[in-house]
């Protein structure tokens, strides 16, 4: 967007502020997410607490990011690259405010488990968290940078984030079947390992808006040799 050239400033500077406030919906959502498996590794609720209520400023963001692209739309009638970038914003912003709604039912779960004894020391689930953090922040940056060649490494990526679940799974399933006192916990804990697979779902849904945007192209029921 940044190479393109408009003859009103008044456009330019709508469309900066679009992208703008992407990026700032994007981080806090990428925040919520580090702080709500914060919250459960250091066994802190008030941080937990803290993401849950910070829900309402992403909503409020995706309100004002839908105004301001039909806004564009109506007003100044983008074509081309411009029209693909703001139809990406529309479809971006769902994921994003989604993801703020995941971090908020992680943090609720780990709200939860904080005020009962740990049932295992967490490993695999801290990894998986990583994971999901790490190909967000790159969809994320795929879509500041217009780079659909990270965006395909960010879907192909999305594999990892599912083995991690179904690794996690089966261990928390162990523990069920061996005590049945450590199934309301456990199952808390594969909420959480769920909810962090749908962060790399929806990262995934972002890079394959960035590939549309880059490309032009319109990879979500394509196969890998399909994208070529």
């Amino acid at each position: 967007m940044a190479n393109r050239q408009h003859t009103s400033k008044h456009y330019e500077q709508q469309l900066r502020l679009l992208k703008d406030k992407l990026l700032l919906m994007s981080h806090q959502a990428e925040q919520m997410i580090a702080d709500s498996i914060g919250a459960l590794i250091d066994r802190r609720p008030t941080l937990a607490e803290e993401v849950i209520i910070r829900d309402d400023t992403l909503d409020h963001l995706e309100v004002e990011i839908d105004t301001l692209c039909y806004e564009i739309l109506a007003l100044e009638q983008p074509v081309a690259g411009d029209l693909r970038f703001i139809a990406t914003a529309l479809k971006i912003v769902r994921d994003i405010e989604r993801i703020g709604d995941t971090a908020v039912n992680i943090a609720e779960r780990a709200g939860e488990l904080i005020q009962e004894p740990e049932l295992k020391r967490l490993i695999a689930l801290p990894l998986m968290a990583e994971a999901a953090q790490r190909i967000l922040k790159d969809s994320l940056d795929a879509f500041v940078n217009e780079d659909a060649d990270l965006a395909e490494k960010v879907i192909d990526s999305d594999r990892m984030i599912d083995d991690l679940y179904e690794q996690i799974f089966r261990e928390l399933l162990t523990y069920m079947i061996e005590d049945t006192r450590n199934i309301s916990r456990a199952i808390k804990l594969i909420f959480i390992a769920k909810h962090l697979e749908r962060v790399g779902d929806h990262s995934s849904n972002i890079a394959e808006m960035v590939i549309f945007l880059v490309r032009g192209q319109d990879i979500r029921h394509a196969t890998r040799s399909d994208r070529g």
